[in-house]
């Protein structure tokens, strides 16, 4: 089931602002602007659940987890070049409440789910929004709510519900490439309007560029994602229209795996002992927070 959701600006505002040559460079957290791992958070090894993981990743000691990151606020780049971000810091716990080591297999975002089905990742952390069609290839264990909420440029009034004939930019694989935009798209001709031209990008910074440069009226992306871009842009960016469709999140795990009860018992026990609101509430992006880690929310309705 999809509802409304107002995500607040404001929970954002607190991340400084980055502005290079009229872009966009989420690369690099620096000047103190965006949170990072934060060792004040922590986790205590659980044995029971650290006992029910499949042994070849007990003996491994470690989780491989697909994550594409590119993605910010959820999962990004620090000056380093090492993965940052509220999901990042997630996943780390996870491994922590287990007694393994998070380790991040870091790839295009479409190319995940196959690394998971193909048993070369033991699941995938990247902002996957659980859909029935996703859920034929793989199991879900829900962890967050997102919405989705378009931006354009300072000035430009765009219309999420009538953009025929505008061009939009997105990420692709995400969901507001393969179902939200489309859907839009299809929409418009079958009403006798011009199409969505939809432009696709391989990351959400170039996404974002495409509309503060002029070769996009807008983009579309996940709501704590497009806030965050915003707050990043000095001013170049504005929300278009309020957040909609609010969708779960879900850990991406091979259909029918023995680790999925293991990582929803896991996600669980974040949320009641308060380690997971604690690292939502680091990054500001708490309003999505869930209290129940579902398996399969999708098709559950």
């Amino acid at each position: 089931m999809r509802t409304s959701r107002i995500v607040p600006a404001a929970a954002l505002s607190a991340i400084a602002a980055l502005a290079l040559a009229g872009c966009v460079d989420n690369s690099a957290a620096q000047n103190g602007g965006s949170p990072s791992s934060s060792p004040s958070i922590q986790v205590t090894k659980d044995d029971a659940l650290a006992a029910a993981l499949p042994e070849a990743v007990r003996s491994s000691g470690k989780l491989v987890i697909g994550m594409d990151d590119t993605y910010p606020p959820n999962e990004f780049k620090d000056a380093a070049g090492n993965p940052v971000g509220w999901e990042v810091d997630l996943a780390n716990a996870i491994g922590s409440k287990l007694g393994v080591k998070a380790d991040f297999a870091i790839a295009k975002f479409d190319n995940i789910i196959p690394s998971v089905t193909g048993g070369k990742d033991d699941f995938g952390m990247s902002s996957f929004t659980d859909t029935t069609e996703r859920e034929q290839q793989v199991d879900f264990v829900n962890y967050y709510s997102a919405g989705i909420l378009w931006a354009s440029a300072a000035g430009k009034t765009v219309d999420p519900n009538n953009a025929c004939g505008l061009k939009v930019a997105v990420q692709t694989a995400t969901y507001e490439d393969t179902d939200e935009v489309p859907a839009k798209s299809a929409a418009c001709t079958q009403a006798g309007k011009p199409a969505i031209e939809v432009l696709r990008y391989d990351t959400q910074d170039d996404a974002t560029n495409a509309v503060i440069l002029g070769k996009a009226d807008a983009l579309s992306a996940d709501s704590p994602v497009t806030l965050y871009a915003i707050s990043k842009t000095d001013g170049k960016l504005q929300a278009a229209g309020e957040t909609f469709d609010v969708a779960p999140y879900g850990l991406a795990v091979a259909k029918g795996s023995t680790l999925t009860p293991t990582l929803q018992k896991t996600v669980q026990a974040l949320i009641d002992d308060g380690t997971y609101r604690a690292i939502l509430d680091q990054w500001g992006v708490s309003d999505g927070a869930v209290t129940t880690a579902e398996v399969n929310a999708a098709s559950k309705g």
